[in-house]
């Protein structure tokens, strides 16, 4: 049974996105391997762009690896949990700006028993892909 991941929306326990306008809004499993996925909305703050107002490509990978990180936790029993992000892809498409209102999605590919593969994407309003990733994370599974 996946576990209960609602005290982790909002901010998802870490205080850097909600300083940068991230917010996790809903979460759940889907298939039969019950992978996990989470969606958010970002509003970037004026903390998250460069001198130009633009959205740092830094902070673009602190919210797609959140969202991978929570994706793998709500498909997770029990006490496992993800333990490190071993490995992370980020692709930015398209500037962002303080203030734009950002769909962030998140869902688990495919998962062992010591490794999860997942997928994280940041959207427009008019549903164009700002910034993607992929990303590889040990998991610590309870015995």
């Amino acid at each position: 049974m996946p576990k209960d991941m609602r005290r982790w929306l909002g901010n998802g326990g870490m205080e850097v996105l909600e300083a940068i306008g991230a917010r996790f809004d809903d979460f759940g499993v889907e298939g039969d391997d019950h992978a996990g996925w989470v969606t958010g909305v970002w509003e970037p703050r004026a903390l998250a762009c460069n001198p130009h107002g633009t959205v740092q490509a830094g902070v673009h990978a602190v919210v797609l690896d959140a969202a991978m990180n929570f994706a793998v936790n709500a498909g997770l029993s029990g006490r496992d949990r993800t333990k490190a992000t071993i490995e992370l892809k980020t692709e930015t498409m398209r500037p962002a700006a303080a203030g734009a209102v950002l769909a962030v999605r998140g869902a688990v590919v495919r998962e062992t028993r010591q490794i999860a593969f997942a997928e994280a994407r940041v959207e427009s309003a008019d549903g164009k892909i700002v910034s993607r990733a992929t990303g590889t994370f040990l998991l610590h599974r309870a015995e």
